[in-house]
């Protein structure tokens, strides 16, 4: 005799979970947006001045990565920079070939004149922490294969392998500043961390900060989403204390002791989670790191993903150009130089 599922946790219109232990991921939130989560094909063919390719960078775990390329223009370098791009979705959810990412990252690649390999991460409740860390550092691991010439991928041989940046969203800003904290005691030759850009990452502490308690909830940051992602993706028996979302926090390793390559942190004025991650930014001073800040104006959280919003909202626009052109100028400034704490 057949019996009906049951939810017994959900995200409201992004994931419920059963009692047989089964996700459903498929998007149960306000038709109209639906645009944003459906995956885009890839094309090997240039659409509007961007080609994407699929690549299984793991037969084992099938891994696998996005890439874009831009289309070449006369006054491009022979060899492009790179961003390792980790998505966000509170680790619970999301994927790296959803609409709301290509929109953004095939606009910056045009921009900052960059390739872009962004990692399809493996998910909570079904895989928690460190599982998509270990998906975005093993994404690192690939490149620097792929720059020794152990490894060949025809898309990227033009990506100059000596100026890497790793970027995040939300949760992905998280991944950017793990992954960079374990790269440090590695040995990466000719492969060269230039840069980190958590866009406004998901660093929180167990207790409210005042901003949470203050600000309202954006389309893509509710405290119930927080909450909940969280509780699904963190080691289990754990709280918002853990390392992984407050790297400033005393159970953290010392921000002093990590060799990290310069930072550009972009911030939210009206983002719930702004104030612990300007704690973070502050942390990171204090401790001597490399660490630029971008405070985007009158805009929520990942507010540059909402295409809807950037298209119809001339305050959104804006900030998404000026966003887009930050990323592009730290890209530049950092690209030729080690810093003194670059890897």
């Amino acid at each position: 005799m057949g019996f009906d599922k049951k939810v017994v946790d959900e995200v409201s219109g992004w994931l419920r979970v059963y009692d047989d232990g089964s996700i459903d991921r498929s998007w149960a939130g306000p038709p109209e947006v639906e645009f944003l989560v459906t995956p885009v094909p890839p094309s090997k063919e240039f659409v509007d001045g961007v080609a994407t390719h699929d690549v299984i960078i793991d037969p084992d775990s099938n891994l696998s990565v996005r890439i874009y390329v831009p289309e070449k223009q006369p006054l491009d370098d022979p060899k492009l920079p790179l961003i390792l791009h980790f998505h966000g979705g509170g680790f619970c959810v999301s994927r790296a070939d959803w609409y709301m990412y290509y929109q953004f990252y095939a606009r910056l690649v045009k921009s900052a004149r960059a390739i872009c390999v962004s990692v399809e991460l493996r998910l909570a409740p079904d895989h928690r922490l460190p599982a998509a860390i270990d998906d975005c550092y093993d994404a690192l691991l690939w490149l620097r294969s792929l720059a020794r010439a152990e490894l060949h991928e025809p898309w990227l041989e033009a990506a100059d392998f000596s100026r890497v940046f790793l970027m995040g969203d939300s949760s992905g800003g998280n991944l950017v500043h793990e992954v960079a904290a374990r790269a440090g005691s590695e040995e990466w030759e000719p492969l060269r961390l230039a840069g980190g850009v958590p866009i406004h990452p998901g660093f929180i502490r167990a207790t409210r900060s005042k901003s949470e308690l203050q600000l309202p909830p954006s389309p893509f940051l509710t405290l119930d989403m927080v909450d909940k992602f969280l509780a699904l993706a963190l080691p289990l028996g754990s709280t918002k204390d853990h390392p992984i979302t407050c790297p400033m926090g005393p159970a953290a390793p010392p921000l002093s002791r990590l060799n990290l390559p310069p930072f550009l942190v972009a911030v939210a004025e009206n983002d719930m989670i702004r104030d612990t991650e300007m704690e973070y930014i502050e942390a990171m001073k204090k401790a001597g790191k490399d660490v630029e800040v971008l405070l985007s104006p009158g805009v929520g959280h990942t507010f540059y993903l909402n295409k809807i919003a950037v298209d119809s909202d001339p305050d959104t626009g804006t900030q998404t150009e000026l966003l887009i052109g930050a990323i592009s100028n730290f890209m530049k400034r950092h690209s030729g130089r080690p810093s003194r704490n670059s890897l």
